[in-house]
């Protein structure tokens, strides 16, 4: 008798990705903030640091369009950057 007996057997549950797994941009919604980020890296001989206005724009875009999940910039690393900007606004 060639029977299974599946007793006990779980159902595949589907689960989001892990952090930092998001969906590809297929309409090109962020192409502009992801090409201008790639040029400061090719202009900047690919030293990271001297683009973190154009990564944290490319990462707003992305969360703004529901490509990755909503994190706080500071949680991203963006905290300065987001100091720098409530200053200029204090300061006009």
């Amino acid at each position: 008798m060639s029977t299974a007996m599946n007793f006990g057997t779980k159902s595949f549950q589907p689960r989001p990705p892990d952090k930092g797994s998001f969906p590809l941009d297929h309409f090109g919604e962020c192409k502009a903030f992801k090409e201008k980020f790639l040029k400061c890296l090719r202009d900047n001989n690919f030293e990271n640091t001297l683009c973190r206005n154009e990564s944290k724009e490319y990462l707003e875009c992305r969360m703004e369009r529901q490509l990755m999940a909503q994190e706080s910039l500071e949680k991203l690393g963006f905290k300065d950057l987001m100091d720098e900007k409530s200053e200029a606004k204090k300061n006009l």
